[in-house]
């Protein structure tokens, strides 16, 4: 029920409300006292009178699903020599260690000198180590990162 009064009784007295033409009133649903028709909050009880209006866009949110699973590592060891590295193939070191493994060939070929210059001092860690390679380079993938 909508009605036109030239007063503005009901509403609190703090000065910034002034009105000086009809205003256009309803009656609030909880406490029955008059307010604006625009007013979507009872001015005299405070209590929600009205839903809120809501633009078309804005009452469908727009929801962004991120299913990004990006496991990094964090290890900077790993990812450095991972970068830095360049992929091995296993039969070729396979074939290094199997003939000249004594001499350390298969571990200069990894980019490991240190233990190639310790091969050829020790004949392959006294043939131990030769044997010991030889499995280990079996058990690697095709392409390694040594």
């Amino acid at each position: 029920m909508v009605e036109q009064t030239n007063t503005t009784e009901n509403q609190p007295s703090d000065g910034f409300q002034q009105t000086t033409g009809p205003v256009e009133t309803k009656f609030c649903k909880h406490c029955g006292l008059k307010i604006p028709k625009d007013a979507v909050i009872c001015t005299a009880c405070g209590r929600q009178v009205e839903d809120f209006k809501q633009s078309s866009a804005a009452s469908t949110p727009q929801i962004v699903i991120n299913n990004d699973n990006n496991n990094l590592n964090t290890n900077t060891n790993t990812v450095n020599a991972a970068i830095n590295a360049k992929l091995k193939n296993k039969w070729v070191a396979f074939v290094l260690c199997f003939f000249l493994g004594f001499l350390g060939a298969h571990k200069f070929y990894e980019g490991k000198i240190g233990m190639g210059i310790l091969y050829i001092f020790t004949v392959g860690l006294f043939g131990v180590g030769v044997i010991i390679d030889l499995i280990v380079i079996l058990t690697k993938p095709k392409e390694y990162i040594p």
